[in-house]
């Protein structure tokens, strides 16, 4: 496996330097990076030009330029990188530049990509499962409409109605019973679409999903939950037990009875556990604190998984990790709702949190509180992330879709069958890892593309990320600025393309990495 990691990065890095040396002569023979300072009047003009000449080495042509940038790429193994400084940012180092650009860019469509790939695939699956039922029309609709969506006016769309018309509902929470009964019946519709089976079933699921969705929006309403919300201990329950309930489903189903009781147990430990939580999370306010949580649990998981499980440890095993990795959820959203008064008497909304602009509120980056800073992230980044998911929703779900009913016709499959094994253990086991081969390749690249920003997106958002800087370093003959996008954007995707090779031998065992 090393030797094929090592060939592939050669063979990509070969590929960078050509790329790169393109890449630089095209950009440095479009246009000259001083034309502003040249038509100034400034008396001072002549003598910057000058400078920044001499700085940037324009009086080489475009090629001998480029091996010296090179030269201080190259330095980098060394840990004294030198990308050049930037025109565009008045003479910022472009390590700098693109350092505060990129953490802004994973803040903005990490969480979009992520939640596009688990949401999409899963959608995609159901329908699958559910071919040319009315679930699958539905969706197969919805997904080619959001599809040819144009990603500026889903952001206005939701700058209008996510925020502007839902900070206005808050100024005045009061949901009207049209509302909960809309929304009722089209929960217990597509709760019925995906359970499928014969009509008791359906209308088992309709009636139960719909009627609790209901009854939850009206305890919502008369508790006026929405003026200041909170999760509690009574929340954490809830969200643990649902969580636990969707994971034991798509995983080993509800007759496993090991997995059942092991699932049980790490719920009721998250439960118990988080009382002492909320005072290590007060007196350790640090985003690190999220991660040791997170080891707690995911350990306490798999030790109850190994001594429950019995035959079928493994399974057991990491279905109870992964609920009680997923129980950090709760806790943390529980942290950050405590200081929900306190984020409101600190923004400048006169109505409502959601924020249309910017990555986060000044006057609480200037206050040492982890979750208070989280509190005002999230708000900067719901209608972002939104935006930017329904759009890459689309194509996941029709990619595991069409992916999904192709494994499930293969004579493997067929053959799970005939030897009696359940449905969902034919599904989750057999037919999803070959199914998710393709998708693999379409996750690596677009885990790549993302680092390289959301133009539009971040326009619209006024986010100041690596698609900014990238339109700016273009827009202003900015050579090092756009080398050193380049730079990061090229490196990520040739390693991503190798994790994606990767993952095909851990998705199939007949590929072998050699």
């Amino acid at each position: 496996m090393l030797t094929f990691v090592a060939r592939r990065l050669v063979a990509t890095l070969l590929v960078l330097l050509v790329a790169s040396f393109i890449v630089y002569v095209l950009t440095a023979n479009s246009g000259d990076p001083l034309r502003e300072l040249r038509g100034s009047r400034d008396p001072s003009a002549q003598d910057q030009i000058a400078y920044l000449s001499g700085l940037l080495n324009l009086d080489q042509p475009p090629v001998l330029r480029y091996f010296s940038w090179l030269g201080g790429v190259g330095a980098c193994f060394i840990g004294q990188c030198d990308l050049g400084i930037s025109v565009a940012r008045g003479q910022q180092p472009v390590i700098e530049a693109i350092g505060g650009a990129l953490g802004s860019t994973l803040q903005l469509v990490l969480a979009a990509t992520i939640l596009a790939i688990v949401i999409g695939v899963a959608i995609g699956m159901t329908t699958a499962l559910r071919q040319y039922s009315g679930y699958d029309y539905v969706v197969t609709f919805l997904t080619f409409v959001f599809y040819s969506l144009p990603i500026f006016w889903v952001a206005v769309l939701l700058k209008e109605f996510g925020a502007i018309q839902f900070n206005s509902f808050l100024g005045n929470p009061v949901i009207p019973w049209w509302s909960i009964l809309i929304i009722g019946v089209v929960m217990g519709f597509i709760a019925s679409s995906i359970v499928g089976g014969e009509l008791r079933t359906r209308v088992i699921s309709f009636v139960s999903v719909g009627g609790g969705i209901a009854a939850l929006l009206i305890l919502l309403d008369v508790t006026r939950w929405f003026e200041s919300p909170s999760i509690g201990f009574v929340g954490i329950a809830l969200m643990s037990v649902a969580t636990a309930a969707v994971v034991l489903f798509t995983s080993t189903g509800f007759h496993n009875r090991r997995a059942l009781l092991a699932v049980g147990i790490i719920v009721v430990l998250t439960v118990i556990l988080s009382w002492p939580f909320q005072f290590l999370f007060y007196y350790v306010n640090s985003p690190w604190t999220v991660l040791l949580v997170l080891a707690i649990l995911v350990g306490l998981g798999l030790l109850v998984g190994f001594f429950v499980g019995g035959d079928g440890k493994a399974v057991v095993a990491r279905t109870a990790a992964i609920v009680g990795g997923l129980g950090v959820l709760p806790l943390v959203l529980d942290q950050m709702f405590i200081r929900w008064d306190e984020y409101v008497a600190r923004i400048p909304l006169s109505n409502g949190v959601i924020a249309t602009i910017g990555a986060s509120t000044p006057a609480i980056r200037r206050v040492d509180d982890t979750w208070l800073n989280m509190l005002d992230s999230l708000t900067h980044m719901l209608l972002p992330t939104i935006a930017l998911m329904i759009i890459s929703l689309a194509a996941y779900t029709r990619y595991a879709r069409a992916s999904l009913l192709d494994v499930m016709n293969q004579d493997y499959v067929r053959t799970a069958r005939a030897k009696g094994l359940g449905e969902r253990t034919v599904v989750m086991r057999h037919a999803f890892r070959n199914a998710m081969i393709p998708i693999a390749t379409i996750i690596a690249l677009d885990f790549g593309a993302v680092i390289g920003g959301a133009v539009i997106t971040e326009r619209v958002f006024a986010w100041q990320a690596m698609g900014s800087l990238f339109n700016e370093g273009l827009h202003r003959i900015d050579v090092n600025l756009v080398m050193g996008f380049f730079l990061v954007t090229g490196i990520l995707a040739v390693i991503f393309n190798v994790i994606a090779d990767l993952l095909y031998s851990a998705l199939d065992p007949r590929i072998r990495v050699s």
